[in-house]
């Protein structure tokens, strides 16, 4: 588990899958910046088995109580490292999400030897790109119609943080 100032990440186990099933299966946890897709609990399974089989791996968003809030990964894309959150609709807009993705900052610098990470984000998607840059991360540039979502081509911001730019951890507080 690693340990932060109101929130903990704690590593998704297979007995953990229900869950996010649970969450992808109502349209209103992806918003308007998710495709709508609801995936089956094998759907997820076969998601969550490539993540880890690609060097990735999942994190559930926990409030100091053990309430689930949300969840973050990382995930190598190419050679470099990629994070992805999500919060529930309830639990947006308190601090969570920039507080964990902060605590993945630090955890893959620390743990990793990486120069870089990144993450991609709608265009539209403000909250999203507030969670990034209070966490370091700098735009790089517009991924021009990348995704296809409801129906239409969208374009995504790239952004990413490097090394020399993170220094030291600013969140993590234990790792357990």
């Amino acid at each position: 588990m690693l340990e932060g100032k109101t929130v903990n990440l704690r590593i998704v186990e297979k007995e953990d899958l229900p869950i996010l099933v649970e969450w992808n299966s109502k349209p209103e946890f992806w918003g308007e910046y998710g495709e709508g897709a609801q995936p089956s609990k094998g759907d997820i399974e076969k998601w969550y088995d490539k993540l880890l089989a690609e060097g990735g791996k999942g994190f559930f968003i926990e409030k100091k109580d053990g309430t689930k809030v949300g969840y973050i990964d990382h995930s190598l894309w190419g050679n470099m490292l990629e994070i992805g959150y999500v919060l529930i609709p309830n639990e947006r807009r308190k601090g969570y999400c920039t507080e964990a993705a902060k605590m993945m900052v630090d955890y893959l610098f620390l743990s990793k030897d990486i120069v870089r990470i990144q993450a991609v984000t709608n265009v539209k998607n403000i909250a999203s790109q507030k969670v990034l840059e209070k966490t370091g991360f700098q735009r790089e540039g517009t991924m021009r119609k990348c995704v296809y979502l409801t129906g239409a081509w969208r374009d995504f911001y790239l952004l990413s943080i490097l090394r020399e730019e993170w220094k030291e951890p600013r969140i993590l507080t234990k790792t357990a």
